[in-house]
């Protein structure tokens, strides 16, 4: 099993910066071999992805963040992380770490992100 734990949300002025961060542990093999994902969910909206990291290390990012926000990855501290800057109020949301294996997917608890105006 691979369990994934997101932190670093909180309350930010719009035009802020905040850097989540999504630790694994458990069957971490899982993590290296897989793509990791972001989604967040607003209050009455679905779950939407907000960015993609391939194993390799390629890129992939929803309209709505392009050039805002940024998706990486630590496979040596079994991390992934996402930096978000000039955030707005329309990106308040619960942000949850996601991965999918042949099996299963696997998310987080999800991190409250709110940006105030």
């Amino acid at each position: 099993q691979l369990q994934l734990v997101e932190s670093g949300g909180g309350l930010v002025q719009a035009g802020g910066s905040l850097r989540l961060s999504c630790a694994a542990s458990g069957s971490i093999s899982i993590f290296r071999l897989n793509a990791m994902a972001w989604y967040r969910q607003a209050p009455g909206k679905q779950r939407e992805l907000v960015a993609v990291i391939s194993r390799g290390g390629s890129t992939n990012y929803a309209d709505s963040v392009k050039g805002r926000f940024s998706i990486s990855r630590d496979n040596a501290k079994n991390t992934v992380y996402l930096q978000m800057n000039s955030l707005k109020p329309e990106d308040t949301a619960v942000y949850y770490c996601n991965t999918e294996s042949p099996i299963r997917t696997y998310w987080g608890q999800g991190t409250q992100v709110t940006v105030s105006s």
